[in-house]
């Protein structure tokens, strides 16, 4: 699931809020696991963490370009 700046800059903010959301609920979910000991992939909570922090950063740059652009 992992996508790099490129592809995410050519979705519209919506496409990009809802693959925030479905991040969100996988980072909770790999939490629950965890809290459990039920979590086999631990290296798959930081690469969330890293597609939430991408995905965040692409969409304030959008922002950005369309208050710029106002």
């Amino acid at each position: 699931m992992a996508k790099d700046a490129a592809e995410l800059r050519s979705k519209t903010p919506d496409q990009l809020r809802e693959q925030l959301l479905a991040l969100k609920k996988e980072a909770f979910n790999l939490r629950f696991q965890q809290a459990t000991n039920q979590l086999e992939n631990t290296a798959r909570m930081r690469a969330v963490r890293r597609e939430v922090a991408r995905v965040k950063t692409v969409l304030n740059q959008k922002a950005a370009e369309a208050a710029a652009s106002n």
